[in-house]
């Protein structure tokens, strides 16, 4: 019978498939900074918000200390962290993934109602939804929900059940709605002109075809209930400015996305997260057309 393996093992097999992992003391937290680097007097790691010429080899500043180097995994500075190690994190975004966090079975039945499936990974109160592709960390987008992607470290629980998949708009537009709050009128102001041919000289497609496609996607966000509706923009106008990346432009697609606005807060969407869902799928397709 073998026992399980320690944890300075478990990092060196992340390290070994491209994952930088590092260790976590009492209370799922990193080891806190050394003397010389307390409060950032060494200038930072280099993936800190501010580059440095940090040279520190114990497992300074959190999640920037993670590392696929398994020279620096198993040197003697790290050695006491090892020792005193409680679990194992990784750095999603240095992985190239994005971490759902849901952490309790509410967030877990929202994550089912409303995000593609992916590789999946159970954790003490609820899952880990994991997605191939990176994007901005943030804490709290709703209830018992955070992303974990970019500055940001997640525990290490096992490698999961399922396919992983690559990250939908509807995780990149939890991010929008934090940074948002509702508008105070509720109410989306008026078109000014609507989508024809002539606010749209540079369109290669024909008038019949473009408003099939919006109605198409106003349809979806209709569908939705607040919460979900939000996320459907988003994905609206990143599938309308995709379908116009080779139009000489302008298309006129800011006409297009006030509609998708007003769709959205006629479902009970805070105008400013509607509009900024919006102008973030437009900005967010390949090849946007102006």
């Amino acid at each position: 019978m073998t026992t399980a393996p320690p944890l300075l093992d478990t990092a060196l097999m992340l390290a070994a498939h491209g994952i930088p992992p590092l260790p976590l003391r009492a209370g799922k937290l990193p080891f806190g900074n050394c003397p010389d680097c307390n409060a950032n007097a060494c200038g930072g790691r280099p993936n800190m918000k501010t580059p440095g010429p940090c040279t520190c080899p114990r497992p300074c500043h959190g999640w920037a200390a993670a590392t696929t180097d398994p020279h620096t995994l198993t040197s003697p500075p790290w050695a006491t962290a090892w020792r005193q190690a409680t679990a194992v994190a990784y750095h999603p975004g240095g992985a190239g993934v994005t971490v759902v966090d849901l952490d309790n079975p509410a967030a877990v039945d929202w994550a089912h109602a409303t995000l593609p499936t992916t590789l999946t990974v159970t954790t003490t109160r609820g899952e880990h939804w994991i997605y191939r592709g990176v994007m901005r960390s943030a804490n709290n987008v709703r209830p018992g929900v955070d992303v974990k992607s970019h500055m940001q470290y997640a525990r290490w629980l096992g490698h999961g059940t399922g396919r992983m998949t690559m990250l939908p708009p509807a995780v990149r537009a939890l991010v929008v709605k934090e940074d948002t709050t509702p508008a105070r009128e509720g109410v989306v102001s008026s078109l000014r002109t609507p989508w024809d041919r002539s606010v749209a000289t540079g369109c290669r497609h024909t008038e019949r075809y473009v408003r099939t496609g919006l109605e198409r996607g106003l349809a979806l966000v209709r569908a939705r209930t607040e919460s979900g509706a939000g996320s459907q923009a988003f994905g609206t106008a990143r599938f309308l400015a995709v379908q116009h990346a080779a139009c000489p432009g302008p298309c006129a697609l800011d006409i297009l996305g006030e509609e998708i606005v007003a769709a959205a807060v006629a479902v009970g969407v805070p105008e400013p997260y509607a509009r900024r869902a919006v102008t973030n799928g437009l900005e967010t397709a390949v090849g946007r057309a102006a």
